[in-house]
């Protein structure tokens, strides 16, 4: 009997000790929310990770750490060294990368990310126009989290279309995928205290190469695929003429992509692309209730968007990127055995590439 009381005893105990292995308190936690990577000239990494404050003693809304290393992983045990929080990496919303890292390359890094259970692969991946730490270390008068001020700025822009949403998923599917370079948005800081996105980054594999302006970037978007939401501003009149200008608002846009084939493979490329939307300023001397008036400007905003498109284009098979994954349609089209025996890069500089665009005025307000 004294035996069985004391086996129990001692299982009464081992029970709560079981559970006290591996105990993380929220407090003494350090969730890394953003985190910037920058090339040095010597070759290393600067590495700098933005800390959201929870503790209730402090008046600063963030921690902001920084390393200089020859990878990720060692410059996160250096830092870890610099703080009382325990890091983790579980809640990082976004990766910024200087510019200077993005022309050297950007898989490795990327992989190193991948390779970590703990991080999701719906982390959102960017390119900053100069150094990523500076951007990410200085402080914004009306954002004291910059790490959100950046998050929020992302996800408001990719919802109307001026920049892509592109996710550690994205980038490594078409950086992995035939027919296809991957994109990311471009941010940029102000000496005014604020943030801006800039642009497009375009990568040949994982390296950048150029650049679609913030000005081009919905039409970038059109041609890219379909999708809703969105506005344009669109200036119609030469320099010299009498002012022409068109808000064009609430657009829904659909694209289809035809490949022509020949006798030698593929002939051309055409991109036939629809564009629905609401005319919320206008100036200029076109009536929008006349219809044939109304039927015209329709015209010369297709020819505008049309334009736009094939300066795209031109720009792509300039630096021997294709972004739009051009060669995606062209190997589904062709069958994956012709597909190989293609140069695609080189293919793509003398293939005939065309943009052809219809725009619907579906409404121009109440004034007639």
């Amino acid at each position: 009997m004294l035996k069985k009381c004391t086996c129990l005893l001692l299982l009464l105990c081992i029970i709560p000790l079981s559970g006290c292995g591996d105990q993380r308190i929220l407090e003494d936690l350090g969730f890394i929310q953003t985190t910037s990577y920058d090339l040095l000239p010597d070759g290393k990494l600067a590495i700098s990770v933005s800390i959201p404050q929870a503790d209730p003693e402090t008046t600063a809304k963030r921690e902001v750490l920084t390393a200089t290393a020859n990878s990720s992983k060692e410059a996160k045990m250096i830092m870890s060294r610099r703080t009382g929080m325990l890091l983790v990496s579980g809640q990082i919303r976004n990766v910024l990368f200087g510019l200077s890292m993005a022309e050297n390359g950007l898989h490795g890094h990327l992989d190193t990310l991948f390779r970590d259970p703990s991080i999701s692969s719906q982390v959102k991946v960017s390119v900053v126009e100069g150094h990523a730490g500076e951007l990410l270390i200085d402080d914004y008068r009306q954002h004291p989290r910059t790490g959100r001020y950046i998050d929020m700025l992302l996800e408001k822009e990719a919802l109307g279309q001026t920049i892509p949403k592109v996710t550690l998923f994205n980038f490594a599917r078409d950086f992995f995928d035939q027919g296809v370079d991957p994109v990311a948005p471009i941010i940029k800081k102000h000496e005014n205290n604020y943030i801006t996105t800039n642009g497009i980054a375009l990568f040949r594999d994982d390296r950048y190469v150029t650049k679609i302006e913030p000005q081009d970037a919905l039409v970038f978007a059109f041609l890219r695929g379909k999708f809703r939401d969105g506005q344009i501003n669109i200036e119609l009149s030469e320099p010299g003429d009498t002012k022409e200008n068109v808000m064009f608002s609430s657009l829904i846009s659909s694209r289809k992509v035809k490949v022509t084939r020949g006798a030698q493979g593929v002939d051309k490329v055409t991109y036939h692309i629809k564009v629905t939307g609401t005319v919320l300023e206008y100036i200029g001397d076109a009536r929008l209730s006349n219809d044939r008036e109304r039927h015209e400007l329709e015209k010369r905003i297709s020819k505008y968007i049309s334009k736009k498109g094939d300066r795209i284009i031109t720009l792509m098979k300039q630096h021997q990127v294709d972004n739009l994954g051009i060669g995606t349609v062209v190997r589904n089209r062709v069958g994956y055995a012709q597909w190989k025996k293609m140069n695609w890069r080189q293919e793509l500089q003398k293939l005939p590439v065309e943009c052809l665009v219809e725009v619907h005025i579906k409404d121009y307000g109440k004034f007639r």
